[in-house]
């Protein structure tokens, strides 16, 4: 009987981390999955501006803000590809040794189609297509009805 209580009072810790733990990673994956369409784009501008400084600018100014912005993206999307991976060990979903991307799959590749009716989308990747669609309609509206015209009047 002695055994039975120290169990019983055990185990909600557990998922009481697991909770706190999955909360803390679907956080993290959202500020990742923000900061690859906002603050990628304006570290790189703004080390761009840095090394500019009050000087004309030049293409090689241009073109290390294409090689940080391209860095700075590919860190973000190696985290959220480990962010991926722990939140997916949190729920002890299998790894795929090889996953094929939708858009590359034959029609007749009914395998993963299975495991995704079995576990469903991740949060992580409402997270992301989220953030894309956001940052998206957010470009749109900005483009549309703020940017103005750059042809002279």
């Amino acid at each position: 009987m002695g055994a039975a209580t120290p169990s019983a009072e055990a185990s909600p810790e557990p998922v009481r981390a697991s909770r706190l733990q999955r909360l803390a990673l679907l956080a993290a994956t959202t500020i990742v999955a923000v900061n690859i369409w906002t603050g990628a784009p304006l570290l790189a501008l703004w080390v761009g501006s840095r090394v500019v400084g009050r000087r004309a600018v030049t293409m090689g100014s241009v073109l290390l803000v294409v090689i940080l912005l391209v860095t700075f993206v590919t860190a973000l999307a190696v985290a959220l590809t480990w962010l991926n991976a722990r939140y997916d060990d949190l729920l002890a979903r299998p790894h795929d040794e090889h996953r094929t991307s939708p858009w590359l799959r034959s029609m007749r590749d009914e395998q993963e189609d299975l495991s995704r009716a079995r576990f469903g989308t991740t949060p992580v990747e409402w997270i992301v297509t989220a953030s894309t669609v956001v940052a998206i309609i957010g470009l749109e509206v900005w483009f549309f009805f703020f940017a103005g015209s750059p042809l002279p009047s």
